[in-house]
């Protein structure tokens, strides 16, 4: 049975990301964990591959290669893909869709190699094919070796499934808790973030140090496939592990609406206990408790939200704040203008290469303790 395989399974990351996700893969104990361009692959079964929607906190989606093939011509794939075993995956009754691309190779019509594999699947299983599908069948097609994976997904794994408002700029929690762990959180210690927006970075920080998994509130494609074990699935959303944290997570913001709904979001989260939102403008932001820990801040940008010179004056005013009154806290600052960030006057160290986020390039940008 495919259940009892042992396949490759690759989960996704924004590029720049994959050696923050392999970290977090890595210390949470999937087999032979590999960082490629554009995410992380490990092996292992269909268990593996619902652990790993259900835990990993930093991948985007979660693909269930159980396929790969040498093809040089559309006669050839459409031969090939009626040998892939789509029956012990796909349900005749549930619709589907194919999703294809093709990189160097001989076969290099996309929208026709999609149109071969799903008609070698409505062949063979006899489901139904729509364009909206909660199923997506994936056929990369690179330097003619053609690999088949199942979205085992659905929905882009940043939707939590408890986070319901969201303000007009949001950082995706993926993103989000990929930033805390390069930031070096590991949930033992404070975290702040005074433009806190919907919550996420503090949602996130109070998450990681409960041990909730993230994807508990959600659905996922693979209840849909002919395999989904029931039982195995039931057990692993029943067995927790969490704890209380030991340190508190706080978020500020200038807008009213926005500590309302950072409230909202972390209590459909689980996480009132932990975090605490209060209205304050950045030029009053002083420490939320004793012990330093982490100032993390994804700020307005000036290609998005408002004029780029025009935030030079709210990003200085953040660096002097954080310069007179964060003794002993480190800072991650999120950002698309390392000329704003500079404004600041913090002492940054290197940063690392760009991310893309939501059609624009991100960079996080670090100190260490302030002193």
């Amino acid at each position: 049975m495919m259940q009892d395989r042992d396949f490759e399974i690759f989960l996704a990351t924004a590029p720049g990301q994959e050696a923050a996700l392999y970290g977090e893969i890595r210390l949470k104990g999937f087999r032979q964990p590999q960082a490629v361009p554009g995410g992380v692959v490990i092996r292992g079964g269909w268990p593996e591959v619902y652990r790993a929607n259900l835990w990993v906190r930093g991948a985007n989606r979660v693909l269930a290669r159980i396929d790969a093939f040498r093809v040089t011509h559309l006669a050839q794939l459409d031969h090939r893909a009626r040998l892939v075993p789509w029956a012990t995956v796909l349900r005749p009754d549930i619709a589907f869709r194919v999703e294809a691309s093709c990189t160097g190779s001989r076969i290099y019509h996309a929208g026709a190699a999609a149109e071969r594999i799903e008609k070698a699947i409505r062949r063979t299983v006899r489901a139904p094919c729509a364009p909206d599908a909660a199923i997506v069948v994936r056929a990369r097609i690179d330097h003619d070796l053609c690999t088949i994976s199942i979205d085992s997904s659905g929905d882009l794994l940043h939707r939590r499934g408890h986070k319901q408002a969201v303000n007009r700029a949001p950082m995706r929690e993926t993103m989000a808790s990929l930033f805390l762990l390069q930031c070096g959180y590991a949930g033992n210690e404070p975290v702040f973030d005074p433009m806190c927006g919907s919550g996420t970075f503090v949602i996130e920080a109070a998450e990681i140090a409960a041990r909730l998994n993230p994807g508990r509130s959600r659905h996922f494609a693979f209840e849909l496939l002919a395999n989904f074990d029931e039982a195995t699935w039931r057990k692993l959303r029943e067995t927790r592990s969490t704890r209380a944290p030991t340190a508190h997570y706080y978020g500020s913001d200038r807008d009213a609406g926005a500590i309302a709904m950072s409230r909202a979001n972390a209590e459909r989260a689980g996480v009132t206990a932990y975090t605490s939102f209060q209205q304050t403008p950045i030029s009053d932001i002083r420490p939320p408790c004793d012990q330093p820990g982490l100032v993390i801040v994804n700020p307005p940008y000036g290609t998005r939200i408002g004029d780029r010179a025009a935030l030079v004056p709210l990003y200085r005013a953040l660096g002097r704040t954080l310069a007179a009154h964060f003794t002993g806290w480190r800072v991650g600052l999120v950002t698309t203008e390392p000329t704003l960030a500079h404004a600041t006057g913090l002492p940054f160290l290197p940063p690392a290469a760009p991310i893309p986020h939501g059609g624009l390039r991100v960079t996080l940008f670090q100190t260490a303790p302030l002193a």
